[in-house]
């Protein structure tokens, strides 16, 4: 049913950029940003979204016209470890990993993105997700660690990356930039690259007006982190996101540490015994004293040239 309904879709986007690529751009775009109906909570999964604390967080949303966000809360303590779950994905997701990290003494906040799960809204994307980082940095202060799945791993480190404040980062299977979600789109709908150029153009208009190349800091690869350890997971079987992305990200990042789990695809890998061990190792570690100072190397360059861009 999903190979015809994409066939369908190729074939309208297609059919449009006949005519031009902008006609075909028009066509994709609405396709591009669509959300599917939320995934329901795995059975196994119940018992630990019921234990949560449930807040809201309000953010201006991408029709600017704000949103509601569904937070979930476990633990306690100054330790604050924030998930994010990735496109057409939800807080759930992460139960397994909640339940580890709430054994290790953490507190454990994730969130349903608008659009998804049980949040309000219809339209989103990734500036949704930093802007959600940014509430919850000002309700909790400092994180020990983001933990971000698919298209969350990718807002996690470009948040990261523009000012939010975290110990460490974890992203799994995540694509590297924006830029690959596009070229993921051409691949799905057969479309032509004329029709993909005018769909980046489009995109950056729809949803970052006034900046002239979003995709600059929509990067890991073109706007890597201030000094902060990275700890990269993917998966070999991964159809979504293609592995070599993982070695894009950690290449981008010296210092990172790359690990690879075989055979869990793009959504398993979040149960899977590797990634759980390799995430609470990480985030239990200390911080080797050159990371710190990195990071503040870091930050006390962008200072200066932020003021100098004002």
């Amino acid at each position: 049913m999903m190979n015809i309904a994409l066939s369908l879709a190729g074939a309208g986007v297609r059919a449009a950029e006949s005519v031009s690529p902008r006609w075909g751009a028009a066509a994709a775009m609405p396709l591009f940003a669509r959300v599917d109906r939320p995934r329901p909570v795995r059975t196994i999964d119940l018992p630990t979204m019921s234990r949560a604390r449930r807040s809201v967080v309000r953010i201006p949303g991408v029709a600017g016209t704000g949103v509601d966000v569904v937070v979930y809360e476990w633990g306690a303590g100054s330790r604050t470890v924030v998930l994010a779950h990735g496109w057409n994905g939800r807080a759930s997701q992460f139960a397994t990993l909640v339940r580890e990290l709430i054994a290790e003494r953490y507190r454990v906040v994730a969130f349903d993105a608008p659009a998804h799960g049980d949040s309000a809204g219809r339209r989103t994307y990734l500036v949704d997700w930093r802007d959600v980082l940014a509430a919850l940095q000002v309700r909790y202060g400092r994180f020990e660690a983001i933990v971000g799945h698919s298209f969350g791993g990718l807002a996690a480190l470009v948040s990261t990356a523009g000012g939010i404040e975290t110990e460490r980062v974890v992203t799994v299977a995540a694509p590297a930039a924006a830029e690959t979600l596009l070229t993921q789109f051409q691949s799905m709908l057969g479309y032509s690259d004329p029709t993909s150029d005018a769909l980046g153009r489009l995109f950056a208009r729809r949803y970052f007006p006034g900046d002239a190349d979003p995709f600059a800091w929509l990067s890991a690869v073109r706007r890597p982190l201030p000094g902060t350890p990275l700890l990269v997971i993917h998966d070999d079987a991964d159809l979504r996101v293609p592995f070599a992305e993982a070695s894009r990200i950690a290449d981008a990042n010296p210092g990172s540490r790359l690990v690879s789990t075989s055979g869990f695809g793009h959504n398993r890998i979040l149960t899977a015994d590797r990634f759980l061990d390799a995430v609470v190792d990480f985030v239990t570690q200390p911080i080797p004293p050159s990371s710190r100072e990195a990071e503040v190397s870091a930050a006390a360059i962008r200072e200066p040239a932020e003021a100098v861009a004002v």
